[in-house]
């Protein structure tokens, strides 16, 4: 699918009939596209031009803990007085509605759109909401997920947000490709990824990813990176390797940090209680703040 190009002009009145954005990819209609798919496009080209800032979060390896960084990231940008939106694109594993305690929840319809769930503020969404049943398999081929990942950023009510962070699956198939290839103008990812080889190993394949796409690299966070003592605050190499910090070098682009293995994490995960919040005077807590900082100061460069 060709990329979407939106103006950076933010003056878009919400209506492509009057729309004077003549850059704007979606002022026209493409060559062999339907009327219904170009009415589809522009809506979404509408939704993404009421969100500033868009950022997704990837990693080439499974396990590393990057849903557990997308939601704290999600949650410290809204404690920092943002409007954020958080959308889960993890179709056959979406872990976000467990790890706030939404399980329960369900996307509701309003007219053509479906309303996010909101949790102190901060917009929530994913396919974990539309399921009957939780425990469900979704066994579907790249198209069908395609198309729902579209849906989700077409249909879904997010408003005016300041950022929308994006927590994707493991690897460089459908799901983060879909996302990139339909918002196409984004501010970049941030790449996830623990101290040893096995992992940096895959999520180099991410880094070219995003090379191919033309998608910029906010930076590498190591995640697991030592075990501090919570009594004497000594802090020890679980893993060997220091390979966030080396990939970041090697390929040029900011390292964000090192995030601390903390059994606290852990619990919050399982009870659904995002650990920036709860531990915030922790040291792992810091170093979270610390990354996101860094993230946020992009805003005024």
């Amino acid at each position: 699918m060709p990329e979407t190009k939106v103006s950076d002009d933010q003056s878009c009145g919400g209506s492509c009939d009057s729309c004077a954005i003549s850059s704007c990819d979606a002022s026209e209609q493409r060559s062999g596209e339907s009327p219904e798919d170009f009415t589809k496009r522009q809506l979404l080209t509408r939704r993404m031009l009421g969100i500033k800032h868009k950022i997704v979060v990837l990693s080439g390896k499974g396990g590393v803990g990057k849903s557990t960084v997308a939601v704290n990231l999600a949650v410290s940008l809204s404690l920092a007085g943002k409007k954020v939106g958080l959308l889960d694109v993890d179709i056959h594993g979406p872990s976000i509605p467990t790890m706030l305690h939404l399980e329960g929840a369900r996307a509701q319809a309003s007219g053509t759109s479906i309303l996010p769930v909101e949790m102190a503020g901060l917009k929530v969404m994913s396919l974990g909401f539309l399921l009957e049943n939780k425990n469900s398999a979704i066994i579907w081929r790249g198209p069908m997920k395609m198309g729902v990942i579209e849906q989700l950023l077409r249909d879904v009510e997010w408003g005016e947000l300041d950022y929308l962070i994006i927590d994707s699956p493991p690897g460089t198939g459908d799901e983060p490709l879909s996302v990139v290839q339909l918002i196409g103008k984004m501010d970049g990812a941030v790449m996830v990824t623990t101290p040893q080889e096995v992992a940096a190993a895959d999520v180099r394949k991410s880094l070219d990813f995003c090379r191919q796409l033309n998608l910029p690299v906010i930076g590498i966070v190591e995640n697991m990176s030592g075990f501090i003592c919570p009594d004497c605050g000594k802090e020890t190499a679980i893993f060997r390797g220091n390979n966030g910090q080396v990939m970041a070098e090697e390929a040029g682009v900011p390292f964000l940090g090192k995030i601390p293995i903390d059994p606290a994490i852990g619990v919050s995960c399982d009870s659904g209680t995002p650990f920036i919040y709860h531990y915030s005077k922790t040291e792992t807590a810091k170093r979270f703040e610390r990354v996101i900082k860094q993230i946020l100061d992009r805003e005024k460069n």
